[in-house]
This record gives C-alpha cells, structure tokens and sequence, in this order.
C-alpha cells in the first residue's frame, strides 16, 4: 500500500530568519538583541559579520520621497515594463511584480507586471499589521509622538496562549553569558512592545505577530488606560462575544488601510497568524497584489502612512540587520541598504518523479517580496522599490528570487549609465 503524503507548510521567513532596525537602536527602543548584533560586528562576541549596506544608523535611515506627490509615479512606463517582463523569461505569467524607480527624482520610472493579480500575501501581511499598531498609537496620542514612543518602550507584553502554535526562531540577547540564543517564543517570555514589533517584522515570527495583534486590540479597546490589568484583559476577550471580537478585529486591520488610502480588497491581513488567536478572534482570508503593497511603500517613504513618525518607524523595523535571504540575499546588493519583508506558502501533492522540496511546491508555491534598495547604503545613486509575488510550481522560488534581484539591480544601473 502506498501512503500518500500531503505535505504542507504555511511559511513566511522559514530557516535563516532576518532581523531588522538600525544596530545603534538599543536604548531608544530597548531591543536588547540589537546589542548582540553591535558587539558581533566589533568581533566582541560569536555572531555573523553584516555586508556594508546593513551598518546604517538611526539617522541614516530616512524618508526619501516626502513631498513628492504621487499623481504620476505610479503610471507605467511602457519601455521599463517590457524590460522587467523581459527579466521574469518563461515564468512571467506566474508572476506579479511592480517597480518604482526614483533614482533620479525629476524622471521617476514605473513598471507592473499582472500589477492586480491577487495572491495569499503570507508574512508580508504582517505589514499590515504594523499599520494597524501606528495608527491606534496615533489615535491615541495624535499631537505627542514622544507618547506613543514611551509606550512601545514601556509597555511589557508576556507571551500567553495566542502564540500557540509557531516553529520560527527569534534572537534572545543575553548579556550575562554574551551570546544571541535563538529559539522558540513559549509562554511567559516577556518583552517590551518594540522587541515583539522586531520578531515580528524580523524574525517572521508568527507567535510575535499573534502577540503583536492581541495587543492593538487591547491598545484600541483600553486607550489611554492600555494595558489594564491582565485580569481586565482576560475578562474582555473571555466576555465578549466571538462576534463582536471579530467586528473588533476587521475594524482593528481594515479602517487603518482605507484612512490611509489603501484597498482593503487588494491588501488585507485577515486576522490572527496563530491557530489559537484565529480560534478565540475569527477572522478573514488575506490578499494582495504587488501594485497595492507598492502604494504601502510608497506612502511610507512619503511620510503619509499614518504621518511621518509612523511611516519612519516602520521604515526601520524594515531595515535588515542580519543575514540575508530571499530575494535580499542578492550578492548585488551587498553594499545596499535594503528594507524588507517576505512571505511563503507552499503545498506538496504526490507525484511520481517529483521530490518536494522546501520553496519548491507542486500544488501550489507562493512565494511575496516587497524591498526598499537604497545603493549604495549611506549615498545612494540607486533608489528603488519593488514588490513581487509568484507562483512557481517546482522551482525552488527563493533562489528564483535572488536572481531576480541580481537582475533587476543590473538592469537599472544600466538605466543610470553603470556597467551592470
């Protein structure tokens, strides 16, 4: 007899999980892991040695589009999209991608590819809810960014049963012993509101993302009395009934798309990225096409998702400060600062021949990139952002991705007059 095998797995930034935000970003933000990083790259302590274009400071991550209007960037241009397409080869049709060019600001270029073409966004949907997060600290304090600041530095969030169930790893710093420990978040971790933003944008981690979540629903249901007290938080989610919770929960993801101008039909965070917060809070399913997760960035670098300090943190919870992957692990962008989130999932069926392998589906092989490339990093001569999904069937996608980026750097420094 033989066993079929249905081999699943719902992934967004599986093995060689990245970290983000600036190494000089400690004490304002109380990531302690950050140190570790610090202290790896003087030889200090045991740890990877980051490539020039992740060794930014705080203030050199800046907003590069702010008071640029948008009413033209986003029109393609005829020439740069054919030589996009030309880039993706026999596999174009399983492809979405959108490409701004701003490298030279009087003549932004624009390309998109299947631009409308709606995908399961995985982990990149956690961008969403880093909006979500902004705009109720922005609700809450609309005049006192310091405010919403002390309350990502203050605020303690210990790990409960929303984290059940998750495989990724997340950077724990520990400073007696002088070494980064990475394992798996459990129940009764305990970090402050900024540390479990950077598992969640950095390590994937999808138990941080849960914890992220539950905490925007309390922030919004509490205010300015957030947090309660843990037996007020309790008695809110085990009183209230699932329908109502539920309300709470699209409310929570979808009003701030649409406040900042977003589509909520073409980018959507459904609900919970943990088994137990989709059981206890209901959600939705997820969407995205690459045209839509580029107007998020777009407006991020203008200063206008939610306001300019919102779409600055953000920005820096995207900046990647550890090792590479995806599309990120281009060796040509090693001396870029790129800013960056990804997301799989993919799906094995039996089929004589084939070996499943991981990023290389048969049913299905989505594999969601959005980057920022500034190159190089610190006095860029190229800026650019790109966002792509795909659906590859038995291709490993993450390989496919990083030669993606090979070459796509090297068509636009031939744009811009470089040898590619």
């Amino acid at each position: 007899m033989i066993r079929l095998i249905l081999f699943v797995l719902a992934l967004s930034g599986l093995s060689g999980a990245v970290s983000a935000y600036p190494l000089d970003g400690a004490d304002q933000t109380g990531i302690s892991r950050l140190e570790g990083y610090r202290l790896a790259q003087q030889g200090k302590v045991p740890g990877n040695r980051l490539p020039p274009g992740a060794l930014l400071s705080q203030a050199q991550v800046q907003l590069r589009l702010q008071g640029v209007h948008d009413d033209h960037l986003l029109t393609p241009d005829p020439m740069l999209t054919n030589r996009v397409l030309a880039l993706l080869g026999e596999d174009a049709d399983h492809y979405s991608i959108s490409v701004l060019d701003f490298s030279d600001p009087a003549r932004p270029r624009y390309a998109e590819h299947n631009g409308v073409h709606t995908r399961n966004p995985g982990s990149v949907g956690k961008l969403v809810i880093a909006l979500a997060l902004f705009q109720a600290l922005a609700d809450i304090y609309p005049d006192d960014t310091a405010a919403r600041g002390r309350l990502l530095h203050n605020s303690m969030i210990v790990a409960n049963e929303f984290i059940r169930f998750d495989h990724h790893k997340a950077p724990f710093w520990q400073p007696e012993h002088m070494r980064l420990l990475k394992r798996k978040i459990v129940e009764g971790d305990t970090a402050n509101y900024w540390t479990w933003l950077d598992w969640m944008l950095s390590a994937s981690s999808n138990a941080a993302a849960s914890m992220v979540l539950e905490h925007v629903l309390l922030l919004r249901h509490f205010g300015r009395n957030y947090p309660g007290t843990v037996e007020q938080q309790r008695a809110w989610f085990n009183q209230t009934p699932k329908r109502e919770l539920s309300a709470a929960l699209r409310s929570a993801l979808q009003d701030p798309l649409v406040r900042n101008g977003l589509n909520p039909n073409q980018l959507r965070q459904g609900g919970f990225f943990s088994h137990e917060g989709k059981r206890r809070v209901p959600g939705t399913n997820s969407v995205c096409t690459t045209r839509e997760l580029m107007r998020y960035l777009l407006l991020m670098e203008q200063g206008r998702l939610v306001d300019a300090w919102s779409s600055l943190q953000i920005k820096r919870l995207l900046y990647m400060t550890q090792r590479r992957i995806r599309y990120a692990s281009s060796p040509a962008l090693r001396d870029a600062a790129v800013y960056f989130k990804s997301g799989s999932f993919y799906k094995c069926k039996p089929e004589e021949g084939f070996v499943c392998g991981k990023y290389k589906g048969n049913s299905f092989n989505l594999m969601n990139s959005v980057a920022i490339i500034e190159s190089p990093a610190g006095a860029p001569r190229l800026d650019y952002m790109v966002t792509v999904t795909s659906n590859v069937l038995k291709k490993n996608s993450a390989l496919d991705h990083q030669r993606l980026a090979t070459r796509l750097h090297a068509l636009l420094r031939s744009l811009h007059g470089a040898q590619p």
